[in-house]
C-alpha cells in the first residue's frame, strides 16, 4: 500500500508532521491515520499554550485505539483546528489539509533538523 507524504514537512517518527513556515502547521501523516481507522474524538491543547518538542500535546481517538499526539517542534500555540470537534474524520479525510490539528509559533528552529525529511520518513513506513 502506498501512503501520501508530501515533501514540504518535516516527520516525527511517531508519524506527526510539521511545515517548515512560520506558523508552523501540524498534524499525523497519511499512513498514522490509516493505522488508527475511523478517528471519532480528538483532544487537542488550547490557543496560547506551549507544546515542546517530542513531547505529549494531545490524544487522537479511533474505533481502534486511543493515542497521544507528540509535538514535532516547541512553540506556542496560535490556533486549533475547531472543525475537528465536530467533524473529527477531517483527519481521515485529509491529513494533510483540512484535517490539520494545531498552528504554532516554533520557538527554536534548531529543532527541525532532529526530524525526518520526506524521504526518511517514507522508508520508515515501507
Amino acid at each position: 500500500m502506498s501512503f501520501d507524504v508530501p515533501d514540504d514537512r518535516k516527520y516525527l517518527e511517531s508519524h506527526e508532521w510539521a511545515t517548515t513556515d512560520q506558523p508552523t502547521r501540524i498534524g499525523i501523516s497519511d499512513f498514522a491515520q490509516d493505522e488508527l481507522g475511523d478517528v471519532v474524538f480528538v483532544e487537542l491543547p488550547d490557543e496560547g499554550d506551549t507544546i515542546s518538542h517530542d513531547e505529549p500535546f494531545g490524544v487522537v481517538e479511533s474505533i481502534k485505539a486511543v493515542s497521544d499526539l507528540y509535538a514535532p517542534v516547541s512553540g506556542e500555540i496560535v490556533a486549533v483546528n475547531e472543525a475537528l470537534h465536530d467533524q473529527p474524520e477531517l483527519v481521515n479525510e485529509d491529513p494533510y489539509g483540512d484535517g490539520w490539528l494545531l498552528e504554532i509559533e516554533v520557538s527554536d528552529d534548531s529543532e527541525f533538523e532532529e526530524l525526518m525529511d520526506a524521504d526518511e520518513y517514507e522508508a520508515q513506513i515501507v
